[in-house]
């Protein structure tokens, strides 16, 4: 059976035991995506004693399925699209409705930067080893994108951990992150929320709370059951998976002109 989640919270305290036995070199930063990934991130940062900040990343959704990942966007300047092209092919999305929906979710990312950050200076990550976390991964488009906005910004090391994804979009992600921490590969794949027993929507309110638990250093990660499987772990440096055979890589998507 698949390993299953209580909730983000037991996936974060999962997440950073494999996390703490890596010893990465500091300076360390734990970024999130939200608002799914913040209280996931959360553990994670208090685990590692490190900054905990934002990564502001929309997904486009396809027309008929929002939850389908045609492109994402991410905050910066400029901002950065990137596009899946075997789902937008799939969806029959044309660059009209990607350019559109671009300017829709960045008023969203706007409004999350003022009512998470408030104005508070990014934390930097320049030389840095920087975890990005999220509470799951599906097609890759989104975190794909938060990516290679990072790589702008050139930290030392980055490293994705994730509780779940499927294999073949790890085997893809190995090739943009430097590490790829990943607890669960089930097969078939069908949906993140079906490996929480919670998997509720995170509002505002539960984001604000985790950010303000994750300030300041914390104690190191709770035990996981030992029902839970150990997972894997890639690293594209040295070319290797632990536990699972290769799979070959789903293609990726390719940057979109910037609004």
């Amino acid at each position: 059976m698949s390993q299953v989640f209580a909730d983000r919270t037991e996936a974060g305290h999962a997440l950073a035991l494999r996390l703490v036995a890596m010893a990465l070199p500091p300076p360390v930063v734990v970024l999130a995506l939200p608002r799914g990934g913040v209280p996931v991130a959360a553990v994670v940062a208090r685990a590692l004693n490190a900054p905990l900040d934002l990564l502001l990343v929309r997904k486009i959704g396809a027309p008929w399925q929002p939850e389908l990942a045609v492109a994402a966007v991410v905050d910066g300047q400029p901002p950065d699209i990137v596009v899946d092209e075997s789902t937008s092919r799939y969806s029959g999305v044309d660059d009209a409705y990607i350019q559109r929906r671009a300017k829709e979710e960045l008023r969203e990312i706007e409004r999350r930067r003022g009512l998470y950050l408030r104005g508070r200076t990014p934390v930097p990550v320049r030389g840095a080893t920087v975890v990005v976390v999220d509470d799951g991964v599906a097609t890759g488009t989104t975190i794909r994108a938060a990516i290679k906005a990072l790589r702008r910004r050139q930290p030392a090391r980055l490293v994705l951990a994730v509780p779940v994804a499927p294999a073949d979009t790890v085997a893809a992600l190995s090739q943009e992150a430097d590490d790829v921490v990943c607890l669960a590969q089930p097969e078939p794949f069908h949906a993140i929320g079906l490996h929480y027993v919670d998997f509720h929507q995170v509002p505002d309110e539960e984001v604000l709370a985790a950010l303000a638990a994750a300030q300041g250093p914390g104690p190191a990660a709770a035990p996981v059951s030992p029902a839970h499987p150990a997972g894997c772990r890639r690293d594209r440096r040295a070319g290797r998976r632990a536990r699972r055979p290769a799979v070959p890589r789903r293609a990726g998507g390719v940057p979109c002109r910037s609004v």
